[in-house]
């Protein structure tokens, strides 16, 4: 069984629960090592060596800090080759352009950006009140933070590279990092060189460990460990509310991504002028990653009437002719599945696709749903769940009206999307209809399709709940990832010499401070 990083040092697991390999999807057949499922004794050593780490790394010089993430950014870089094999291999997802060109290069970046919030202290975001004589200003947890990958993002989003890894970092807080088993071998390359930039740069030796797996009541138990100062997570709805419960009956902060359907609005005007370039660009969005994409388009309003039969048909015809799309997993296989028979049952109906598995391997032919927009109001539970896949249900709303009350019946998403027309024709009922979108959706798009996010500061990869378990963070794009894994310390009438740095008289150089509510990054008088 392959070795795991806990303690400061690859270790051979204690007690294991079980073991499994990983599968390729194109084929269905296990390839690789075996890994180990971690057991309690394992899982109970990375707490107590990331608690011990927790405090040195929390009085680490920022400097070091950004100089690990800098470092572990250029040993992904060179890795490349053998990072992108793997992940191709445990994953299904193409070298080029996926793997290669945008994935990869998107983690190192993440991880550079992190970096240059740390050196320009950004994240801490300093507060002084000199008339009240308070201070205050983001800081670490002193607590390790445990993060749970997904199966969609082998490099972005993974639990020892991706965004919330950087965040937690950034933030000077150690990472026990629970991979996701879809790709445990590109998971151990990425820990390798973590581990070897961590030690390399004077950091703690448990500030980055690892475990491939564990039990869901163990997952729990570890979610609800008051030694935890915080939980990132992104993946279903039905585990994200479980890890939320226990984290909360134990006060501990959880920044979950669960689920959404992202809704499209298609208005009238917009399928008058570029109906059939709208129907190849929900085409292509829909079914990129094979449709494994938090931001998907799950759910897309298209008016009646000519126009709007008009796009139907063209989408239709592409998605009757895509071959099947290969999954990650067959349990991402079987939840698909078995999404798309919920909406049949609460009443959608089959427009093109096979609505089934098909082919070797774990794959599913792209499916095209249909309902009313009246038959969509009466049962907005059943139909607007996620369907994780190459499937979207379209909504077909018969004026303004109902427009309005369909985006007003949306649960929380991570976005919300209009296309209008460049005519000004559609001017009255978008405002009407983003108005209603807006409060339940994190980001709202204007003409463009939801899926792809971009790493900015001015990025919500959030929303309201259910989308995430808080709708005032993001997990991408920094400083603002970074306060997710951060605690608000103030300081009342503390001595100059005795404040941290952000605070004191003497700024440091271009920090923006907001002295007496006014930014600034002069000195203090």
């Amino acid at each position: 069984m392959e070795p795991i990083l806990i303690a400061g040092e690859w270790r051979i697991p204690t007690n294991p629960t079980g073991s499994f390999r990983a599968v390729d999807p194109c084929t269905g057949d296990a390839i690789g090592p075996a890994f180990p499922r971690s057991g309690e004794e394992d899982v109970e050593l990375a707490v107590i060596s990331a608690a011990q780490a927790a405090e040195t790394l929390a009085a680490t010089a920022p400097e070091r800090i950004a100089a690990f993430l800098d470092a572990y950014a250029n040993a992904i870089e060179a890795t490349k080759d053998a990072l992108v094999a793997t992940a191709h291999s445990e994953t299904g997802l193409p070298v080029s352009p996926r793997l290669a060109d945008v994935e990869l290069p998107r983690a190192s970046g993440q991880l550079r950006q992190a970096a240059q919030a740390v050196r320009d202290h950004a994240w801490t975001q300093p507060i002084i009140d000199t008339k009240a004589g308070l201070r205050a200003h983001f800081a670490p947890l002193h607590k390790p933070v445990l993060v749970f990958g997904p199966n969609n993002f082998p490099f972005a989003f993974n639990a020892v590279a991706g965004s919330d890894f950087a965040s937690a970092i950034a933030a000077r807080n150690p990472v026990i990092a629970k991979a996701h088993p879809s790709h445990p071998a590109t998971s151990k390359l990425l820990a390798a060189l973590a581990f070897d930039a961590a030690v390399a740069n004077g950091l703690p030796a448990a500030t980055v460990q690892l475990l491939y797996d564990i039990d869901s009541a163990l997952g729990l138990r570890l979610a609800g460990d008051r030694r935890i100062g915080a939980i990132g997570f992104t993946g279903s709805r039905a585990a994200g509310l479980a890890l939320k419960a226990s984290a909360d009956a134990a006060g501990i902060p959880i920044h979950a991504e669960m689920s959404s359907v992202n809704p499209v609005f298609l208005l009238p005007g917009a399928l008058r002028e570029r109906g059939a370039a709208l129907a190849q660009e929900f085409f292509a969005s829909c079914t990129m990653g094979s449709g494994q994409f938090c931001t998907n388009p799950g759910i897309v309003l298209v008016p009646e009437g000519a126009d709007g039969d008009a796009f139907v048909a063209l989408a239709a015809e592409k998605f009757e002719a895509a071959a099947p799309m290969v999954l990650f997993s067959q349990g991402v296989q079987q939840h698909l599945a078995h999404a798309v028979r919920a909406l049949r049952a609460a009443g959608a109906r089959v427009v093109s696709g096979k609505a089934q598995a098909d082919g070797p391997g774990t794959r599913y032919a792209p499916t095209l749903l249909a309902v009313d927009g009246d038959a969509f109001l009466a049962n907005t539970d059943a139909l607007q769940q996620e369907a994780f896949g190459p499937v979207s249900l379209l909504v077909r709303y018969r004026d303004e009206d109902e427009a309005a009350a369909i985006a007003r019946a949306f649960d929380g998403n991570l976005t919300g999307s209009l296309h209008s027309a460049a005519d000004g024709s559609d001017d009255v009922a978008w405002r009407r209809i983003a108005a209603a979108l807006r409060p339940r959706v994190g980001r709202l798009i204007d003409d463009k399709w939801p899926t792809g996010v971009a790493v900015s500061p001015a990025m919500q990869h959030g929303g309201p709940y259910p989308s995430t378990s808080h709708a005032g963070f993001t997990s991408v794009g920094m400083p603002g990832a970074i306060r997710r894994f951060a605690q608000l310390q103030s300081f009342d009438n503390v001595r100059d010499d005795r404040l941290p740095a952000e605070l004191r008289k003497v700024n440091l150089p271009g920090l923006q401070r907001l002295v007496d509510g006014k930014w600034s990054d002069h000195h203090l008088e």
